[in-house]
């Protein structure tokens, strides 16, 4: 269901449920008392129907029909409209999900339209009418509490990221392949972190250069400078993480590198080894080719060869057997074969 939760306040306490949307704006009117509407996923008919009410800027609908926008501050007339990128931290796939909130915020209403499940509005609101006190300042303190909630839910998203960078740098110096991966994917979370906090920094300060203008009061001052603050933290945590993850990605490169010209090293090697004893067997073979090649030509049984009635010849095939191997022998150690 798009309508979420529907309330009417009078001075900080919940008067009224209404049942849909014109029974909100016609109690509202009667008790002059300020509306929070909640919408999940709502249909184009109920936004158009919340906008014509409170006289919403036709862009801002637009945006918050289309979602899929970054984080931001805009300023229509009396009407801020704000577009929030919660996050939360899944234990389970050890990934960073993301979602978006856009919120109005008038003189008498705050109306709300989520796209994801985070962040969880409902706890908001507990909190918020327990203290009438704070939630009778009005709809600027039911911004602060929304601010508050969806800066509080980053922690524990940095703890998670905190624990995944540790984990990769336990295994840079493993010889595990899907480092390189895991450290992108960490990479693109952090980005995308960065890309939803630090927005919301100067969107914090923004209203606070406002609040003398808008009479915003004292305390709730205090409050959004305490938000501004952790927001700040965890920019500042999201940058140093981003460093971590750049650093790591290049001690990587490196290390794989490395680990590469070591393979290649011992590759070239063990050629150059295998080259060499290519050259010795084939030295020795060559030097043993030649007697055998001289035995050869005197093993032929021709009836007419000039040395077989030289009664030097057996000594001399001998020698010359003996003086081409020591040749051959000569000529491979001097060329560093053997």
């Amino acid at each position: 269901m798009a309508l979420v939760d529907n309330a009417v306040y009078v001075k900080g306490v919940r008067t009224a449920d209404p049942h849909n949307l014109d029974e909100t704006y016609e109690v509202m009117r009667e008790r002059a008392g300020m509306a929070w509407i909640g919408l999940y996923r709502p249909e184009p008919a109920e936004v158009h129907s919340v906008a014509e009410e409170f006289g919403l800027h036709h862009l801002a609908v637009e945006d918050a029909l289309k979602g899929h926008q970054r984080a931001k501050l805009e300023r229509f007339g009396d009407t801020l409209f704000l577009v929030l990128r919660p996050a939360r931290y899944l234990e389970e796939t050890e990934k960073v999900e993301f979602g978006e909130l856009h919120v109005f915020v008038g003189g008498d209403f705050v109306v709300t339209v989520r796209h994801a499940e985070s962040p969880d509005l409902a706890a908001v609101r507990r909190r918020l009418e327990a203290t009438p006190e704070l939630l009778g300042m009005g709809p600027q303190a039911v911004l602060y509490g929304i601010l508050d909630e969806v800066v509080d839910r980053y922690a524990p998203v940095l703890a998670g990221l905190e624990n995944d960078i540790d984990e990769i740098e336990d295994e840079i110096f493993s010889d595990h392949r899907e480092v390189s991966r895991r450290i992108y994917e960490l990479s693109r979370e952090v980005i995308e972190f960065q890309r939803a906090v630090h927005p919301l920094v100067d969107m914090l300060a923004s209203l606070q250069r406002g609040s003398a203008k808008y009479a915003l009061d004292e305390e709730l001052q205090t409050r959004l400078r305490d938000v501004q603050d952790h927001a700040i933290r965890a920019a500042e945590r999201a940058n140093s993480y981003r460093a971590l993850l750049q650093n790591a990605l290049t001690v990587h490169a490196t290390l794989v590198g490395q680990r590469q010209n070591d393979e290649m090293q011992r590759l070239t090697e063990s050629a150059l080894a295998q080259n060499e004893d290519v050259k010795r067997i084939s030295s020795w073979a060559a030097i043993l080719f030649a007697p055998t090649l001289v035995g050869t030509v005197y093993g032929m049984n021709f009836d007419h060869m000039p040395e077989l009635s030289w009664a030097l010849g057996y000594p001399f095939a001998l020698a010359l057997m003996l003086a081409m191997g020591l040749v051959l022998y000569g000529v491979f150690k001097w060329k560093k074969w053997l």
